[in-house]
């Protein structure tokens, strides 16, 4: 049987098309005669996730992303392709990871250890995303960057505040006192050379010194050994003996014992003795008045004469 050209040309177009297909389907990751089982899961966002991406249970590839689909909601459908026919619960969840530093997502199983019913093909799993290295440094940087625009924000008020202040007669008046303070230096160092010159010119006057501070100081530690060898106690009941004695005086005093208690106590002897006193003012007082009275005297020996009292005692009498 003789084949015509048209059909055969028909033939490789069909072959033609079925290896494109099929290559399409390859480079698309789209198994054509595959019997793998297929699983879905919805996220907000893929992060970069391509199909093809492996999918992994502990570290161990069991399938592949086949397709992702974007929902008009914004949401991500994403399909696994599972060629593993590991049993896992449908309770499990598909976490979206990164790949390492330099970027780049994977996907994970989490296995869910349950009593749930088995996962099969066409159910769709939980979705989590696992925060990245790269979100765990963003999240640590943005404090950190808030921080550091305040504090560039208070360096600039306070350069600002003390270009306000440090006008051009303050800086100059800084100057100025940078010089002086150097001038004290200075002078202090000078002062210093010569109070070492003073030092090492009397060293052995202060050598002398010391000395007899030392030689004070032996001698004020014997005195205090002395003190410290004198009979206080003794001393101190003496005292107390002496204290008591004149207690018991001034009490004697009070009660009207001895000749200072009765001159203090006794009122009779006090009018008496007050009485004595106005007599002799008054016999000294008449002394003075007629001293003739009391005392004769003559020149030659002659016998003294009879007092007669003046005319006006006797007429005071006679009254």
């Amino acid at each position: 049987m003789k084949i015509s050209k048209e059909i055969k040309t028909g033939l490789l177009a069909i072959t033609a098309l079925a290896l494109l297909y099929v290559g399409i389907s390859y480079l698309m990751s789209k198994s054509v005669f595959s019997d793998a089982r297929v699983f879905y899961a919805e996220y907000n966002d893929v992060g970069g996730l391509v199909p093809s991406t492996k999918v992994m249970i502990n570290g161990y590839q069991v399938g592949k992303v086949e397709d992702i689909q974007l929902q008009p909601t914004g949401k991500s459908i994403v399909t696994l392709a599972i060629n593993h026919d590991f049993k896992f619960s449908k309770n499990s969840t598909v976490q979206l990871q990164e790949n390492g530093f330099i970027g780049g997502k994977s996907l994970s199983i989490l296995l869910k250890q349950d009593n749930s019913a088995i996962a099969v093909s066409g159910d769709t799993l939980r979705a989590e995303v696992r925060p990245g290295m790269m979100d765990d440094i963003k999240n640590q940087l943005v404090p950190i960057q808030a921080k550091v625009e305040r504090m560039i924000v208070s360096a600039d008020s306070l350069l600002t505040a003390v270009n306000t202040i440090l006008d051009v007669e303050s800086r100059q008046k800084i100057k100025n006192s940078i010089t002086e303070l150097n001038s004290t230096i200075s002078n202090f160092k000078k002062a210093s050379g010569t109070f070492n010159s003073i030092l090492e010119n009397n060293k052995q006057k202060l050598d002398s010194a010391m000395t007899n501070v030392n030689t004070i100081t032996a001698n004020f530690s014997k005195v205090s050994d002395s003190l410290a060898n004198i009979e206080f106690n003794k001393t101190v009941k003496q005292l107390q003996s002496t204290i008591q004695g004149f207690d018991n005086i001034i009490a004697g005093i009070e009660n009207g014992e001895g000749s200072v208690g009765k001159l203090l106590k006794e009122d009779d002897l006090y009018d008496n003795l007050t009485g004595m006193t106005l007599q002799m003012e008054q016999l000294l007082e008449d002394m003075k008045l007629n001293p003739k009275r009391y005392v004769h005297f003559s020149l030659f020996g002659k016998k003294a004469k009879k007092y007669t009292p003046p005319k006006e005692e006797n007429e005071e009498k006679k009254d």
